[in-house]
């Protein structure tokens, strides 16, 4: 008898729980960077199998994976526990954020310069493959810049890289549970009909109950302000991120961005709220870290 949707969540979360919390209270980054680029390598094939022609999937899929790891380490963070002298940490600061939007720009453009095959479509495909770097590598790779807070807060990476987790993921359980039993109002129904008014109620108060726990557990150096600001406005980014990602299925025809993770779909699936709440608390927590 084949198991139920949420009984292969609940196996793929036995599994996979311990191994990313051992990468990501690891004391180097490297390992947390790695299992993230190699997601966002995942993501951008499953975004490129929904928005581009096969004859040009594993191009951008280069590329993208190029610009993807220019973008982590040209962070003068990343270089810093590298011995890096001032210079060059001054020079990847100017270049930072120059050398990946070249990258993600001018690089497909080139591509599709020279391989442009149908004239008329090159204008969605070159789109497709920069919102495609952007969206499933640049995003998500905010999650791998968090762990670098280490380098100057130790010990705190890891809680920085796990409270996105927990906003998106444990606000997915409390909208499964709260829109399954407290109410059927629809939320949006022309993009995800399941979705309900009381599941995302649940979703932020599932956000602000993990960052809580968190709190209480191990992120000792957050204050309860930074636990409002870091969940609610996270929890409710989770939510569009979640329905924009339904936004972009919808209107390609298909239900699940692939069939990697069982219970899931693809990974796209399972990271599409990470993706927009990533950025954001990159930014809270550096801001908080520096002023605070």
């Amino acid at each position: 008898m084949a198991l139920g949707n949420l009984a292969q969540r609940f196996l793929v979360a036995v599994v996979a729980i311990p191994i990313l919390l051992a990468l990501f209270y690891y004391h180097r980054p490297e390992p947390t960077w790695l299992v993230i680029f190699g997601a966002s390598l995942i993501a951008m094939h499953e975004a490129f199998a929904m928005l581009l022609p096969a004859e040009d999937r594993r191009a951008a899929l280069v590329l993208g994976g190029v610009a993807t790891a220019a973008f982590y380490w040209l962070d003068p963070a990343a270089l810093a526990g590298y011995g890096a002298p001032p210079a060059a940490l001054l020079g990847a600061a100017s270049a930072g954020s120059a050398v990946p939007l070249a990258l993600a720009v001018v690089a497909p453009g080139l591509y599709f310069l020279f391989r442009f095959r149908d004239i008329p479509t090159v204008a969605a495909r070159y789109a497709a493959t920069v919102a495609g770097f952007v969206y499933a590598g640049y995003l998500l790779t905010y999650l791998a810049k968090l762990k670098l807070i280490e380098r100057f807060h130790p010990g705190d990476g890891g809680d920085a890289v796990l409270i996105v987790l927990i906003v998106a993921w444990v606000a997915d359980t409390g909208a499964y549970f709260a829109g399954r039993f407290l109410g059927k109002a629809r939320l949006y129904e022309a993009v995800s009909p399941k979705k309900t008014w009381a599941g995302a109620w649940g979703g932020l108060a599932g956000s602000l109950a993990g960052v809580v726990a968190l709190k209480l557990i191990s992120a000792h150096w957050l204050s309860w302000l930074d636990v409002a600001l870091i969940a609610i406005p996270g929890g409710i980014l989770g939510q569009l991120g979640d329905l924009t990602e339904s936004l972009l299925k919808r209107s390609v025809g298909v239900k699940d961005s692939g069939a990697l993770l069982p219970g899931h779909g693809g990974l796209l699936d399972r990271i599409d709220a990470v993706l927009f709440i990533a950025p954001y608390a990159y930014a809270y927590l550096v801001i908080r870290h520096t002023i605070g």
